[in-house]
């Protein structure tokens, strides 16, 4: 009787943690116009050495295990609303993948440790932040969209950048929250916030049929890369080793 209740209670979970993402999803997708797509996933049965859970995918030594796209590929992502009801309505569980670059946002990734440090290093100066992305391993700064060429001529400036930062520009890709991947689970350390100054009411506000058409908050205020990257350099570098630059 208590394993038939164990079951039925991880049961209820699962499928109120399959509703929090389809519903995060299509938040992304429809009210901020963030192109998403799921990713592989974790899989119970490729536990490595007590580390946490292993990819879905193929490759038994995958690098950021369930953080990354599979199938479909990234090319897919879309902000159709038809399309990622029925991605997770198939894939409950699977966790939620921001295309990066073009007109969604970009962002920096650093190790958790150096992340922290710049969050402190960027509040003191009076920045203001944009949604800051979190997993046991790395944090995430989204920044407005850059072009390769524009981040080429901010890091050429530099005298030294840690190979520990990531840049997750055009033809890139970041996981939201509220997933959970081999690192565990994936949230806000810095929730998303509207545009400081008000705009149009179309613009600000998205009608979502999902919630019978009530207003849907605008999409998230950016920073400039530029911005932000000094402290995010700074804090890489006199920061312990967090780790490789791919790992989440």
């Amino acid at each position: 009787m208590r394993e038939i209740l164990g079951r039925r209670r991880r049961l209820r979970l699962r499928r109120k943690e399959g509703a929090a993402r389809l519903d995060a999803a299509l938040t992304f997708a429809t009210a901020w116009q963030w192109p998403v797509l799921p990713g592989a996933g974790t899989a119970p049965a490729a536990l490595r050495d007590g580390r946490g859970l292993g990819c879905a995918c193929p490759d038994p030594d995958c690098a950021v295990p369930g953080a990354h796209p599979f199938d479909p590929a990234l090319l897919a992502a879309t902000t159709d609303e038809r399309m990622v009801r029925w991605w997770w309505s198939n894939r409950p569980t699977a966790p939620v993948m921001l295309a990066t670059g073009g007109r969604a946002p970009c962002a920096v990734s650093l190790p958790a440790l150096a992340g922290a440090k710049a969050l402190v290093a960027l509040d003191r100066m009076g920045m203001r932040l944009g949604p800051v992305v979190a997993t046991p391993t790395r944090w995430s700064l989204l920044v407005a969209p850059y072009t390769l060429e524009r981040l080429g001529e901010l890091l050429y400036s530099k005298d030294w950048v840690p190979s520990s930062l990531r840049f997750h520009g055009e033809g890139g890709y970041l996981v939201l929250p509220p997933s959970e991947i081999g690192a565990g689970q994936v949230r806000w350390e810095r929730a998303p916030s509207p545009p400081a100054a008000p705009a149009p009411a179309g613009a600000v506000l998205r009608r979502a049929a999902r919630r019978g058409g009530a207003p849907v908050a605008a999409t998230p205020w950016l920073p400039d890369v530029e911005a932000v990257l000094d402290a995010l350099v700074e804090a890489s570098t006199s920061a312990p080793d967090g780790g490789s630059r791919l790992a989440y």
